[in-house]
């Protein structure tokens, strides 16, 4: 009996290695900002894995900030809920800028797309949702 093949570590279907497009310097920038002003608030840290800082509550991450390659797209941030509060969720599904990786409604990760200066003030206040979200 033939056994089955197990896919090698790191490709997805069909046998292609996932793709992390490289950010701007203009996102690069954003998310070095974001990662100032998210690095003062208390108890949190940053760790560089995978082209990423992932942010910490503690001991529990909220959100990614990339720093040389994104995940889906080059302009966007990733935040952690688990869960995420049925209001928070109602306001997230009207926000054209965030996306959810999961099908699970207000748990998992979210993307949030930067496209201007303009995004940022946004892009903070979700990640203190998040940020607040990790503490429990």
């Amino acid at each position: 009996m033939k056994q089955a093949r197990k896919p090698a570590r790191g490709k997805v279907k069909g046998g292609e290695k996932p793709k992390f497009p490289v950010i701007s310097e203009e996102m690069q920038h954003w998310a070095a900002m974001l990662e100032t002003e998210v690095e003062s608030w208390p108890g949190v840290t940053c760790k560089r894995m995978f082209g990423f800082r992932f942010v910490y509550r503690r001991k529990m991450v909220f959100a990614a900030l990339p720093y040389s390659r994104g995940l889906f797209t080059p302009s966007s941030i990733i935040l952690k809920f688990n869960p995420m509060s049925a209001a928070l969720f109602e306001r997230a599904r009207k926000e054209p800028r965030l996306d959810s990786f999961t099908r699970v409604p207000g748990r998992g990760w979210f993307s949030f797309e930067l496209s201007c200066d303009a995004d940022l003030r946004e892009a903070l206040w979700w990640l203190n949702q998040a940020y607040e979200a990790a503490k429990k």
